[in-house]
């Protein structure tokens, strides 16, 4: 409606200013047959001058209402945009609760978090006064003097809705990419799960990384670990006795680093039970003895991890199974032999079933020997099928798959 009306008096002003410049062109018309020839010069002069007057005074107006037009056209955009802005506001309002709990949120995150400010998308919000002074032509000074009532009020609007706008930035939780060492970690516990050829490449990783992060504890029982798997999979024997025994050194580096780390006595323990198979029987008592007091200490720091009750499981049948010799050449060196029973191994592998089910498939079998060895046949005949039912993956389970068909007819099963 007010474009409409801004054109009518457009309209108006063109015709007004053509009405008036015909009828000065019929005025000077009739004015020069009326005038005498004598007088031509001076009246002519006269009238021109009267022409140029009133054409003067029509262009004048002309100009102003354009001038009028224009400031009036801007103010119309001005508005038009505070419109649009208020209503992005009322808009982002109902947002702010949600803003406020993310940022709460975020502020109890765990370290390995960051937080970044997000604002609300970018948009350019020129000054109003900046605007209008271009609509005028004139300077930002100007238009203060012209509309300064209007333009404050705009002014303070501006101020208000970046306040709203700051108060309305979110806190937006990421995270931060994991550092060399975590990294690193990561990496190698993929590896030590993957296959033969990924858990050789575990170990060159993990040895090409020792001299920067060989002084922390959970790098080196780490490096323990690679070993054993190297070891496993290694079929030449000299090599299988270099991984042991390196492996064997590295692990008493880091029970000596950190004596409070269940994993170092863990690992270390299994290093000094694989040393067994290249030592004279004298060694392999004493290496017994020290598997036995490290398997102890990583049960007392982490009492809920099967692994280490699995492994004291199989120290105690192993005991169990010593002969007569094996023990007397332990009394006469310690004064007094290792000391376990079938039912002390059997009690530890039904620990580990009990902390996680279906842990291994041999620890199944080994429950199966320790109740054929208790000549409870109905039982080690369900641990076997229960041992049978598993998949067979890995090089240990393959082991396992061997040890039950073995079983096969101490159990009646043909």
């Amino acid at each position: 409606m007010a474009q409409s009306s801004d054109n009518k008096v457009l309209v108006l002003g063109v015709l007004a200013g053509a009405a008036g410049l015909s009828l000065g062109a019929v005025a000077l018309y009739n004015s020069r047959r009326a005038m005498p020839q004598s007088g031509h010069s001076e009246q002519y002069l006269s009238s021109n001058d009267q022409r140029a007057a009133g054409a003067s005074m029509v262009v004048g107006g002309m100009l102003g209402q354009a001038e009028v037009l224009d400031r009036l056209g801007a103010l119309i955009q001005c508005v038009s945009e505070l419109k649009d802005e208020v209503r992005a506001l009322k808009s982002a309002i109902p947002k702010l609760q949600d803003h406020v709990r993310d940022e709460l949120r975020g502020r109890g995150a765990e370290g390995g978090v960051a937080r970044i400010r997000a604002g609300p998308p970018n948009r350019t919000i020129p000054t109003r006064r900046r605007r209008v002074a271009r609509a005028e032509g004139q300077s930002s000074e100007e238009g203060a003097e012209s509309e300064g009532g209007y333009i404050t009020a705009l002014t303070d609007s501006e101020e208000e809705e970046k306040s709203e706008a700051d108060e309305s930035q979110e806190e937006v939780t990421v995270i931060e990419p994991l550092d060399e060492f975590s990294a690193l970690l990561e990496m190698v516990d993929a590896l030590h799960n993957g296959t033969d050829g990924d858990k050789r490449e575990c170990l060159r990783t993990m040895l090409d990384k020792r001299t920067e992060f060989g002084q922390n504890t959970t790098f080196l029982w780490r490096l323990v670990r690679a070993y054993v798997d190297v070891h496993d999979i290694t079929t030449n024997l000299e090599q299988k006795k270099t991984h042991a025994e390196t492996g064997k050194k590295v692990g008493e580096e880091a029970v000596k680093m950190n004596p409070m780390c269940a994993e170092s006595h863990q690992w270390y323990a299994i290093m000094c039970g694989i040393m067994t198979e290249y030592e004279s029987v004298q060694n392999r008592i004493k290496n017994g003895y020290i598997f036995k007091d490290h398997l102890d200490k990583a049960i007392e720091l982490k009492p809920q991890d099967p692994m280490s009750y699995y492994l004291l499981g199989r120290w105690c049948y192993a005991v169990a199974q010593l002969s007569w010799i094996e023990r007397k050449i332990a009394a006469t060196l310690f004064g007094e032999p290792p000391s376990a029973t079938v039912q002390d191994a059997l009690k530890n592998f039904l620990k580990v079933e009990e902390i996680r089910p279906k842990y291994s498939k041999l620890n199944y079998v080994f429950l199966a020997k320790c109740y054929r060895d208790l000549g409870q046949k109905g039982q080690a005949r369900k641990m076997w099928d229960a041992a049978a039912s598993m998949e067979t993956v890995s090089k240990e389970d393959e082991e396992a798959q061997k040890e039950l068909d073995y079983l096969l007819p101490a159990l009646g099963v043909y």
